[in-house]
């Protein structure tokens, strides 16, 4: 922080503009982040899915047939909160994704999302059934989410089989970690904050990269 005040005001007498001096230094410890940490989210994502969707709303219009297009796009409406919209594509192509654990763990969290609670944890329960490991696990943290003001043991259950799965990821331990403090379960929480850090410690150097933001996510958490 002393090191951001100093360069602060060397910059503000440099470009003789404190607000200006005070966006290039957000805008370096932006860029800072993006490529060594990745706690602050990218501004470009939500540009990239917009296109993203209207190309597949336009393959889709030229080809009504192709499921994969479909199922992609409601993923993506997912994304942007529009659960009504990709259920309804969903259910267009359920016939041909029966066995697919992705497709039943996605529809469910639609449903969960649209307070179909019983429905979306059916779906998921029959997805995880077919792949316990689908997105690595979390529908299991979707499930805890859920159930965290109405069911405790539900889902601190759901939190347990989420860890059995990420024995070995920062992020599964920060996650998990952030469901037991909304559950009220504080000496879990700091444990599964101060695992995350250690594994990250031990992850080679390949690795660190894509698990240090939530290490130093943790790290913070714990000492609140």
């Amino acid at each position: 922080m002393f090191k951001f005040f100093i360069g602060f005001i060397l910059l503000s007498r440099l470009v003789g503009n404190p607000f200006l001096a005070l966006i290039i230094l957000l805008v370096i410890l932006y860029i800072l982040d993006r490529r060594y940490v990745g706690i602050f989210p990218s501004v470009m994502k939500p540009f990239r899915r917009a296109r993203q969707i209207s190309k597949l709303r336009s393959t889709i219009s030229l080809n009504p047939n192709d499921v994969s297009s479909k199922f992609e796009l409601a993923r993506h409406l997912t994304e942007r909160k529009k659960y009504k919209e990709a259920k309804e594509l969903l259910l267009q192509i359920e016939d041909r994704y029966e066995q697919s654990a992705e497709f039943w763990v996605e529809i469910g969290y639609v449903n969960l999302k649209l307070n179909h609670l019983d429905e979306g944890e059916s779906q998921i329960i029959r997805g995880l059934a077919i792949n316990r490991k689908a997105q690595y696990g979390q529908p299991y943290l979707r499930l805890a989410e859920t159930f965290r003001h109405t069911d405790h043991d539900k889902a601190l259950n759901y939190v347990t089989q989420f860890q059995e799965i990420q024995t070995s990821s920062s992020e599964a331990y920060y996650l998990a970690g952030s469901m037991y403090k909304a559950l009220g379960r504080i000496e879990d929480a700091k444990r599964a904050f101060a695992e995350s850090t250690a594994i990250y410690r031990s992850l080679p150097k390949y690795k660190k990269r894509q698990e240090r933001g939530w290490a130093l996510r943790s790290f913070f958490a714990k000492l609140r």
